[in-house]
């Protein structure tokens, strides 16, 4: 099928299948309840942007196991108990026709004892995250390197979580590789500085990612497996992979070789024409499947870059904040709320 408009709907063979091409991007919320489970604001929050037309819903990071939170008040996935309290959300998303997909997490380094039950934080180095942690106003832990025995025990946890996930009714499950959390921690040669089969060369440092995509599409079907990269990204300035270009090279064939058909490039809060424009000139000749990306486009730019085949689906992030109908105003080119931070205190 080719690419004819944010509303037309999508579906290429193994990939997952939505009635429009607007996504509400994942952005975290911290409104989950004291046992870090979904609660009846968080169902309503996401009932609204589907009733507003949004095509597909990748959720706020769902954290897959207590040791890998780093955030006040986020969802995790680890238990049945976490698990079952998105059915009543799943259930108001798919009653007004959208798709919801459950993004799985874990920080690494971007976090703190406090969040982790007094265990230090895990990642692909030793060495601290720089800067102070804003959950609480802290530095951010002291990582331990994962060994291979930890690094199996992560996998494990995702595989958990992404079950509880697929069993609860999510329509997919995203790999949150991106924005400098654990897999990430891996991929970027200014994070990893091991000198085992984890780090070094291209090949190594995309192991991780590679083996944790693996294990994640034995046990689901590729349409349901959404993997998130963030190669460019706005961080103060503008945040490459410092080997970018070969890193896609191989990393995408190499996720395409093992049955991934979903990808989602990210860049945060950046404009998409200096970030994620320049990944995806590169990822679309190598990503015959689903490509998602987008960031703050206007409508006319969103329609161009579908026309022109580049991407697939087009997110969009903070104005699903400030518009929980964005996707109706997408349609009727009617006057958007501008975001304010202010508005990230509460569930509208």
């Amino acid at each position: 099928m080719s690419n004819s408009g944010l509303f037309s709907p999508f579906q290429k063979d193994g990939t997952l299948s939505v009635r429009n091409r607007i996504v509400m991007s994942a952005m975290t919320r911290n409104f989950a309840d004291q046992n870090h489970q979904a609660t009846d604001q968080i169902k309503e929050y996401y009932r609204k942007r589907a009733e507003g037309g949004v095509g597909l819903i990748l959720t706020e990071g769902v954290v897959i196991h207590p040791s890998a939170d780093g955030y006040n008040n986020v969802p995790h996935i680890a238990t049945k108990e976490q698990a079952d309290s998105w059915s009543p959300v799943i259930d108001a998303v798919h009653a007004h026709g959208a798709k919801i997909a459950c993004q799985l997490w874990h920080c690494g380094r971007i976090s703190h004892s406090d969040y982790t039950g007094g265990l230090p934080p895990v990642s692909s180095t030793n060495v601290a995250a720089a800067g102070i942690n804003r959950q609480n106003n802290k530095p951010f832990g002291q990582p331990v390197a994962l060994d291979a025995a930890g690094i199996e025990q992560v996998y494990q946890y995702f595989e958990i979580a992404a079950r509880n996930a697929l069993a609860v009714g999510f329509d997919a499950i995203q790999l949150h590789c991106a924005n400098g959390y654990l897999p990430d921690q891996f991929l970027d040669s200014r994070v990893n500085d091991r000198k085992d089969q984890y780090g070094g060369s291209v090949e190594n440092r995309c192991r991780f990612t590679l083996e944790l995509l693996e294990r994640i599409l034995a046990i689901a079907p590729s349409e349901k497996v959404i993997v998130r990269i963030s190669p460019s990204r706005f961080m103060g300035e503008i945040y490459d992979w410092p080997d970018m270009e070969e890193m896609i090279n191989y990393l995408l064939p190499a996720m395409w070789k093992l049955g991934l058909r979903n990808l989602d490039i990210c860049c945060a809060n950046a404009n998409y024409f200096d970030t994620s424009a320049r990944v995806v000139k590169l990822a679309r000749p190598l990503w015959p499947g689903l490509l998602i990306a987008g960031a703050s486009l206007t409508k006319p730019q969103a329609e161009q870059i579908l026309a022109d085949g580049d991407v697939d689906l087009i997110t969009w992030g903070r104005m699903f904040i400030s518009n929980p109908n964005f996707a109706e105003i997408l349609r009727t080119d009617a006057e958007a709320v501008p975001f304010v931070y202010e508005m990230v205190k509460e569930l509208i």
